[in-house]
Formats: structure tokens, sequence, C-alpha cells
């Protein structure tokens, strides 16, 4: 994309949006609500996975799902892991949002719990994995790898995204904006120190994907692994040290403006 008058004006387009969304007020319309309702790192870790891993579909069906999940989890995602007897994990079964249902829900977490017990946690798996290939792709691929390396039926395998088969992997680039990127206004949380907010990719949906293709930023029709390359290395032209917090402003105009 050549830097133009275009460039320039689609730049100050999305500037303003970044400030109008990227905001407190955003955290009570978005399931970043949820982790933010925890203060120790591994809860908000857990909770912003959790979340994540169930963000399609409606919004209000999403948070709604997903504060019953953390309430199941006795509202203290970390030691309900580690402390959890055999009925609470009972409770857990009954758990379903739309195709993500309670067995799912029952592997997911007790490979969280291998992670934690296993691997150093979250942040070091992904951080593991970003630092073998320094890039995104196999901070993602790594991931599922340790995810997906206890016993497991097949179904779950499609809730946890493959980029090495062309996935998008929107909901998983979304919880690393969440744990990676440091913004001011508090909404992503900066936790993770090892992984550059450099590095981030776009979590691309469909909103922000029409966005971007009507702003002339993405021509891949499909919104998969490619597109994301695509989108965001535009949007490193606009910011080389932080790209994603473009996320913001193309999902909020796809989402809350009906002319954009």
């Amino acid at each position: 994309m050549e830097q133009n008058s275009d460039f320039a004006a689609i730049k100050r387009l999305l500037d303003n949006r970044i400030e109008q969304y990227n905001r407190p007020d955003f955290i009570d319309s978005d399931p970043v609500q949820i982790p933010h309702r925890f203060a120790r790192k591994e809860d908000i870790e857990i909770a912003g996975f959790l979340t994540a891993t169930i963000s399609w579909g409606q919004r209000k069906s999403i948070i709604n799902n997903a504060n019953h999940l953390m309430e199941l989890m006795d509202n203290t995602p970390y030691d309900f892991l580690m402390e959890a007897g055999k009925e609470d994990w009972d409770g857990v079964s009954r758990f379903v949002h739309r195709t993500f249902n309670g067995d799912d829900c029952l592997f997911f977490l007790a490979s969280l719990k291998n992670i934690y017990l296993h691997h150093q946690g979250l942040e070091h798996v992904f951080t593991m994995g970003f630092q073998s290939g320094g890039n995104i792709s196999s901070a993602l691929i790594h991931f599922r790898e340790v995810f997906l390396s206890i016993p497991h039926a097949n179904r779950v395998c499609k809730h946890i995204s493959d980029v090495s088969s062309n996935s998008a992997a929107k909901r998983l680039n979304m919880y690393l904006r969440w744990m990676v990127r440091d913004d001011d206004p508090g909404v992503d949380f900066g936790l993770w120190k090892n992984i550059p907010a450099s590095s981030l990719m776009l979590p691309l949906d469909v909103h922000s994907g029409e966005v971007a293709r009507g702003l002339g930023l993405l021509t891949r029709k499909q919104n998969d692994w490619k597109a994301v390359e695509e989108i965001t290395a535009i949007l490193r032209l606009f910011d080389p040290s932080d790209p994603v917090k473009y996320d913001y402003a193309l999902f909020g105009i796809g989402v809350f403006e009906r002319n954009p």
C-alpha cells in the first residue's frame, strides 16, 4: 500500500477511532470484562483464556456464559483448577456455549491444570513458543501442541485454532492482545513481558475484515492466517511498535457504526 494522502487519511481515521474505543468504558460492553474481575495474575490468565475460547456468537451471550463459567469455578479459577473435587468438576460438565459443551470444558480445564502443574503456566508456554520461532505463529503452534498433549477426544481440537492449517486464530490472537499489550487506558492487561506488542497479530474477524477491505487495507477475501499476515503488515506501517491497537478501530467501526 502506497504511503500517499489516502494512506494518511486512513491512518487519521483509525487513530481517531482508537481514541474513541480504546478506553475504559469499552470494557463494560466487551468479553474482556470477565478477566478484569480478577486481580491475581493466574486468575486473569485463566479467566481470559476461557472467555476468549467461547468468544464467538452474540456478545451478550458470550459475556453471560463466561460469567456462568466463572461461577461454576467458584469465581477463583486458579484455585478451582488446583483444588476442586470431583463434585465441583461434575458441575462444570453441564456447561454449554454453542458447540462448546461440557466435555470440551472438562478437557480445557484438565489441560490448563496440566499446563500450570507441569509447564510453568500459560505465559511460559506461549513465551517458549514465541522464542522458538520469533513470531506469534510459532507461539500459537507450540501452545496448541502443549494444550493437546494430554489424552483428548478429537472433537476438542476444533476449539483450538491451528495456524499451521491457515486458521486466522482470532480468539487466540485476541487473548494474546489482552495479555501482552500494555495500554494507558487499561483495557489490555500487559501482564506478559517477554512477547513484544510489536509482534502481535490482528484478531481478524468478520467485522474487522469487512472494515479493512472497505478501507482498502486488505485484499484477501478469506479471513484466514494469510489475511491476518496481510492486514497486520499494513497496520505495522501505521505503528510498528503497536500494530494491533488498530483492532479497536476496525472492530469498533464494524460493530458500533452503521456507516463507517
